[in-house]
């Protein structure tokens, strides 16, 4: 019962496995919730662990990639049993989970940061990753103008993707906003802005890897994990406050996640304003005016680890399967494409080196920094700081592909809402 395939005990994944079989040969896969669970469990996670366990690959986020491309294939190829395919469609598209996915992992992460590293660390990064963010931006678009796409495409599409903040809190929130900001099916929009954040990182991966090979050819330049001269620890990571959190905390965090959520749909109602970040901002503000106890950010934390843990995978799986055409996915792999995001990435991590510089910041660490902003979210921000051998950055890695991702999002979303496409 230790033997795990992803979080199900290798026994039940097996006990599982033969019954959709068997309900599959039987011509009818049932529609109830549980049922769909259990389809979404055994094909997410079984795709997962397929990536896990791939060479190289699994380093730069792989089991993400299979979990939403084979789904996606085995559609396009007819090699998903029609009963299958429509059991994982129609509840993908009645349930709507994904919204309480996205409050949970959006609401979660925020809360369960400590408010001393979310202001510290944001203040000391703040410039770096803002000129990286805008110069990346530029740079970016005017490559991909110049290789013949149209700069809102190359914008919306390729540039912002790459600094969103990963899939979870990145590419799906950016795709439900896109889709209803341009009236388009959210699953091929979500299949043309999934590549960027892919290819994104691994950039980022084999850049932070070169930095860390260049600062021990040039050691002025690094200090080896510290963002300044003299600052033995730039950001301490304080646990919170020892405490028990019961089964009831939990489900209150849960509830609170999701009463912010409607708060975000009420502002869309009234407003016009996206959804997920107006639950964002408010759940930051919540946190910055020390709303939050301590028990409900530890209970947040629980929710978020439960959530990206147990829920991510069979959520992609769901969204290769029912929403994510595979043509429009493999469409986004292009030269042209190649180039806009090398061209991105370098460029925030070449700005963040510079202005780290003129500020009296380490320059290496601060590119590897900007290198976070453009990570697959905390899979990506791991891959980067091991690659950099400079883990004990994650709290400033965090902030820039949480906050500074949830920023990129917000933005682009306005943004969108006035340009429109072309």
């Amino acid at each position: 019962m230790e033997l795990r395939i992803g979080l199900v005990p290798l026994p039940v994944y097996l006990l599982l496995l033969a019954l959709i079989g068997g309900f599959v040969y039987m011509g009818k896969v049932p529609t109830d919730i549980s049922v769909s669970i259990a389809v979404l469990a055994v094909g997410g996670f079984t795709c997962a662990e397929f990536g896990k366990r791939m060479p190289l690959l699994r380093h730069i986020g792989a089991a993400a990639i299979f979990a939403t491309f084979v789904p996606s294939f085995l559609v396009y190829a007819h090699a998903m049993p029609p009963v299958l395919l429509k059991n994982v469609a129609e509840f993908t598209k009645n349930s709507n989970f994904l919204y309480l996915f996205i409050a949970s992992i959006v609401v979660g992460s925020i809360f369960s940061m400590d408010r001393d590293v979310l202001i510290k660390g944001f203040l000391k990064i703040f410039a770096p990753l803002a000129a990286g963010t805008v110069v990346a931006a530029l740079v970016g678009t005017a490559v991909g103008t110049a290789l013949g796409m149209s700069w809102q495409h190359t914008l919306f599409f390729i540039v912002v993707p790459i600094m969103a903040g990963g899939v979870g809190e990145g590419a799906i929130p950016l795709s439900i906003g896109y889709a209803a900001i341009l009236g388009h099916a959210q699953g091929e929009i979500f299949a043309q802005v999934l590549p960027p954040v892919m290819l994104g990182s691994l950039s980022a991966i084999l850049m932070a890897g070169a930095l860390n090979f260049v600062g021990k050819r040039y050691p002025h330049l690094t200090g080896e994990g510290r963002l300044q001269p003299g600052s033995e620890d730039d950001v301490r990571v304080t646990e919170l406050p020892a405490a028990t959190v019961d089964v009831g905390q939990i489900a209150g965090a849960g509830l609170t996640a999701i009463a912010l959520y409607m708060v975000g749909l009420m502002s869309h109602k009234l407003f016009d304003f996206p959804a997920p970040v107006v639950m964002l901002f408010v759940a930051v503000l919540l946190m910055l005016c020390r709303v939050v106890s301590p028990q409900l950010q530890q209970a947040s934390g629980v929710v978020y680890k439960f959530f990206s843990t147990a829920v991510t995978y069979p959520l992609l799986f769901a969204i290769g399967a029912a929403l994510t055409p595979w043509e429009k996915l493999i469409a986004a792999f292009t030269i042209v494409n190649l180039i806009t995001i090398v061209a991105t990435v370098a460029t925030l991590m070449a700005t963040g080196f510079v202005v780290g510089r003129m500020l009296k910041m380490y320059p290496i660490e601060t590119a590897i920094i900007n290198a976070c902003h453009s990570g697959q979210g905390g899979t990506g921000d791991v891959a980067i700081l091991t690659a950099a051998n400079r883990m004990q950055m994650m709290p400033f890695a965090q902030i820039a592909t949480r906050i500074g991702g949830a920023i990129v999002v917000t933005l682009a979303l306005f943004a969108l809402a006035r340009v429109g496409m072309a």
